[in-house]
């Protein structure tokens, strides 16, 4: 390890899972980097609550879509400045229709946040890690990417996408031992989830074997183990966390 702070970088960590994330690789000892694209003081809060922990964390603003803004994060906050190790492809957006009337602008944007921007994020990422020899990458998937969902066409694709980037990444970095994995969460209570109709919920409940919504916490230990040095001999793998909803 350098002389610099190990690094684990959370992409859309303002809330939800991803906030999650962030404070328990914060809780293993890593500086956490965690960014946010419109929730500038949940992004803050998240910021602060894991220092007022004793961690240590900072939040940047940071749109994973647009390849420049991504290049130039890395280049001024990560590269020589840090020691980054892991990186976490959270950040994501829905916009559900059904095919039919779903707009092109909706399928687009999803995947240029959800699919591409891992893709963005991991190049940059790999750029550093194949140097340092060493490092873990894990996409948040969902299971929808492996079951589909009608109204979801796009994000179901995107996360299917992120499934395939998954798998092709660990086949080319794992020669300079850096492993790619994917977490596909089911159901996991988080502010989206409660929001929907209590009759949406009691039919989600009715598809979970293990009859209980996740918590964001089941995703985060989940992506604590990935990429830890216990999972050093697994790459390319997705991880359900999903109750038994699709196995």
């Amino acid at each position: 390890m350098s002389e610099k702070t190990l690094t684990a970088l959370v992409t859309g960590a303002s809330r939800g899972i991803g906030k999650c994330i962030a404070e328990s690789l914060a809780k293993a000892g890593y500086q956490v980097y965690l960014t946010y694209a419109s929730k500038a003081a949940e992004a803050e809060t998240a910021a602060e609550d894991i220092r007022a922990a004793g961690g240590k964390a900072r939040a940047f603003h940071l749109d994973v879509s647009d390849a420049h803004s991504v290049k130039d994060f890395f280049a001024t906050e990560i590269k020589d400045k840090t020691d980054l190790h892991i990186l976490v492809n959270n950040a994501g957006i829905t916009a559900d229709s059904l095919l039919i009337s779903m707009k092109d602008e909706d399928f687009d944007k999803v995947l240029d946040v959800d699919l591409k921007g891992a893709f963005i994020c991991t190049r940059e990422a790999a750029r550093i890690l194949i140097r340092r020899r060493s490092g873990r990458i894990v996409n948040i998937a969902s299971v929808v990417g492996q079951t589909g969902n009608a109204g979801q066409a796009n994000y179901s694709a995107a996360k299917a996408g992120l499934i395939g980037l998954t798998k092709a990444t660990a086949k080319e970095l794992a020669g300079r031992n850096v492993t790619v994995n994917a977490v596909a969460p089911g159901f996991i209570e988080t502010d989206m989830t409660r929001a929907l109709p209590e009759s949406a919920k009691a039919q989600y409940l009715m598809n979970i074997p293990l009859k209980r919504f996740g918590a964001p916490e089941d995703v985060a230990e989940a992506v604590l183990f990935l990429a830890s040095d216990k999972a050093g001999y697994i790459t390319g793998q997705v991880l359900a966390v999903n109750g038994g909803m699709y196995c």
